[in-house]
């Protein structure tokens, strides 16, 4: 039973890891759009904001940009969740293959 939980997780990790190979190009961020006079919803603009090496960082993005970096950001959302799945399924086959190794009769010379 455990052996073909092992052999599922090593198939769901396996497929993680080839689906994090076709990310694409990718950055982190967030991309809004904001406006020089908020409450007249006037002077429209397109920002970029994010944290690298513990700096926070905002760009302008221009109009014609917007479509390009919205993939990006996606891309990098996509490698985010991605990271997270290999991570929660190497842990848990980590914790299977202890358990069936704990279950194991152990031969004494």
């Amino acid at each position: 039973m455990q052996t073909k939980k092992i052999e599922k997780l090593k198939k769901q990790l396996a497929a993680a890891k080839a689906q994090l190979q076709r990310v694409g190009p990718m950055r982190p961020g967030t991309l809004s759009q904001q406006y020089k006079d908020p409450k007249a919803k006037t002077g429209a603009y397109w920002q970029l904001s994010y944290t690298y090496q513990m700096k926070s960082r905002t760009k302008y993005v221009r109009p014609e940009e917007v479509k390009y970096v919205g993939t990006l950001v996606a891309n990098f959302k996509r490698f985010r969740r991605l990271c997270e799945r290999c991570v929660d399924l190497s842990l848990r086959l980590a914790d299977l293959r202890i358990e069936l190794n704990r279950s194991a009769p152990h031969h004494q010379d």
